[in-house]
């Protein structure tokens, strides 16, 4: 009776640590930043687009207007339970090109500095991507009954 009450005991207690234990936090890292060591490599005003791919690596992200910078972006984030994600770290190196191709300047910002980096844009140039529904809209008010009486 005493193997068998201690057995109970022991076979709650694993649960409970089984069931504490699926609560944890997991998290996962994504992307790449370089690390200083490998930035200082880099000359402003002397490498190139490729030599800045040769010495820290490809980027995340491309500069979205004429391939203006890299942007090398490294995340943690934390998922807890039925939370939604969250970013803890976030790690962002840009590297800006003159149109020349040659590197202009180097910077390193983080969730602290607060600083947002355009990763994705979206824009019109004189009404070249102007949609559909939006021409449609447009030309509603253009009508008159004249149009439609032969």
């Amino acid at each position: 009776m005493r193997a068998r009450h201690r057995t109970l005991k022991l076979g709650a207690a694993l649960l409970l640590c089984g069931a504490l234990s699926a609560c944890s936090a997991t998290y996962r890292n994504h992307g790449y930043a370089p690390l200083d060591e490998d930035l200082s490599q880099i000359t402003v005003g002397v490498d190139t687009r490729d030599t800045v791919a040769e010495v820290v690596g490809t980027p995340s992200s491309g500069g979205v207007l004429s391939e203006s910078g890299y942007y090398y972006v490294q995340s943690r984030v934390k998922h807890f339970a039925w939370q939604k994600p969250e970013v803890i770290e976030r790690e962002v190196v840009a590297v800006s090109f003159t149109e020349a191709g040659i590197v202009e300047n180097i910077g390193r910002y983080t969730l602290q500095d607060g600083q947002v980096v355009p990763l994705a844009r979206r824009i019109t140039r004189n009404g070249q991507d102007v949609s559909f529904i939006r021409k449609l809209l447009a030309n509603l008010g253009r009508f008159s009954a004249s149009d439609f009486i032969n």
